[in-house]
């Protein structure tokens, strides 16, 4: 599909609409999630040019991968008010606010009508893939006339063909999904992980649904103590009740689980508050065993073609299938030819780290935020969305919205407006700021969770260490993802 910048993507030149002056080249959106949608409906809103670069082959691909799974947030949470208007301008009518869509919901009652709208359509092109980014005729370490330079990114078309493109600026809304952290609990694979892929699954496997056949009858354990690891943990013993010999353990670092528990009803996302009750009574009824403490060190196959998985701490579980919700991690390997400032814990802007630390913060504790927080030292970059918060798990996507909100008001030279907050976020009921949680690198609790309709949840993406986001684009399973898993 053509962009707005025209010129042939077959061409080893750069496309450039009008010459190469900054101010006639378009806003580079990398990803068609529902933040990097967003992102596009407040810069056309703005008056400026926007070019989404989604390398699936449709928008929400992530969301449509943890498509069974409902959100823990309602439909009022996941509509971006820029992307609402542009939509209604077109007699489109909104979901009922208070009621929670999957993630296939929200692909097709909002990111696809959104995306085949005039105004985006011929400004989004899918099945491409950006492989890197620059700042044209400058490498990394030249300064001398830099920010005159536009960006230059490369990509990859479906075919595998190379091409590029000039931006004045560059929005990277490419989340997290598709890079899952391991089952290891050094935050690197355990030991014989990677050959036992083939019985290893991320995130939120469709257990009720397509998956069924995979886990009926089987031994399963599952990683993590993320609301990915609690939807499918819920879901699996759903399945035992229905397929004899169906057993259900649960892996967990901690014995600490009053996060992985939850807030019940002191969480104003009610749907979210009570996944963590049903998993405890789980629990406490034998439907579900818990392994804890036990950080997975070590996965060795049985002589029955079992898994034999090993913690540090001594302990020893056998089972036919794993599913490791451990969370999800930025991939910025694209962004080796710019001038980044993360965390070096949390892989997320610099500035922002503070505010959302998960040793601090809940989802529903992390303070509004945009263009100045997330700014890069390149300027003319932003990160936003999940993958702006690294390896936190504290994201909503409302805040996402808030994000791309306030960056497109900065490059329209509009600061008041930039700096203005106009998003209030429900509290979790499960942490708050200030306090410090115990194991947050695995206990805190994302957003994600089971098949059943009663919860809404946000992307995937991974817990502190382990987990999904909050309650903005992943799925309850997978969560993540996903920008909500974008």
């Amino acid at each position: 599909m053509s962009s707005c910048c025209g010129g042939d993507s077959r061409s080893p030149r750069p496309e450039t609409p009008e010459g190469e002056a900054s101010g006639a080249l378009p806003v580079a959106i990398i990803g068609g999630g529902p933040v990097g949608l967003a992102a596009a409906a407040h810069l056309l809103e703005r008056g400026l040019e926007p070019v989404v670069l989604e390398a699936g082959p449709s928008v929400g691909t992530a969301p449509l991968a943890w498509g069974h799974v409902p959100m823990f947030s309602p439909w009022r949470y996941n509509i971006d008010r820029a992307a609402r208007t542009l939509l209604e301008r077109h007699g489109w009518t909104a979901p009922e606010a208070e009621t929670f869509p999957t993630g296939r919901d929200l692909v097709a009652r909002y990111l696809a009508p959104l995306a085949a709208l005039p105004e985006l359509a011929r400004r989004l092109r899918l099945n491409t893939r950006v492989t890197a980014l620059a700042r044209l005729r400058a490498g990394k370490v030249r300064n001398a006339g830099r920010e005159a330079q536009p960006f230059e990114l490369r990509y990859e078309d479906a075919q595998g063909k190379p091409g590029r493109l000039l931006a004045r600026a560059v929005i990277v809304a490419s989340g997290t999904w598709g890079n899952p952290s391991p089952a290891g609990s050094s935050g690197l694979p355990a030991i014989g992980e990677r050959e036992a892929a083939g019985r290893i699954r991320h995130g939120m496997p469709d257990v009720l649904g397509a998956d069924r056949a995979r886990y009926a009858g089987k031994r399963v354990l599952v990683v993590g103590s993320g609301h990915s690891a609690i939807g499918t943990l819920i879901d699996l013993a759903a399945l035992a009740g229905q397929a004899p010999g169906t057993a259900v353990l649960w892996a967990a670092r901690s014995t600490a689980l009053d996060r992985a528990y939850g807030g019940g009803a002191a969480d104003q996302l009610p749907e979210r508050g009570a996944l963590g009750q049903r998993l405890r009574h789980l629990v406490e009824t034998g439907a579900v065993t818990l392994l804890a403490p036990f950080s997975v060190d070590e996965i060795r196959r049985g002589a029955d073609g079992s898994l034999q998985v090993l913690s540090l701490e001594g302990g020893r579980a056998e089972a036919d299938e794993m599913v490791v919700a451990t969370g999800l991690r930025p991939d910025l390997g694209i962004l080796g030819e710019v001038r980044l400032d993360l965390d070096p814990a949390l892989e997320c802007p610099r500035v922002l780290a503070p505010l959302i630390d998960p040793n601090l913060h809940s989802c529903g504790t992390v303070r509004p935020h945009g263009a100045m927080e997330l700014a890069q030292p390149e300027a003319g970059l932003f990160l936003a969305g999940m993958v702006s918060y690294g390896r936190a798990p504290t994201f909503l996507l409302a805040t996402g919205h808030e994000q791309v909100r306030s960056i497109a008001a900065f490059l329209a030279g509009d600061l008041e407006a930039a700096r203005r907050v106009e998003l209030d976020l429900p509290q979790t009921g499960v942490c708050s700021a200030g306090r410090a949680l115990p194991e947050a690198a695995e206990a805190a609790a994302p957003c994600c969770t089971p098949t059943t309709p009663q919860g809404a949840c946000c992307p995937p993406n991974p817990e502190p260490a382990e987990e999904a986001p909050c309650c903005g684009g992943a799925a309850r399973r997978e969560a993540a993802p996903a920008e909500p898993a974008e």
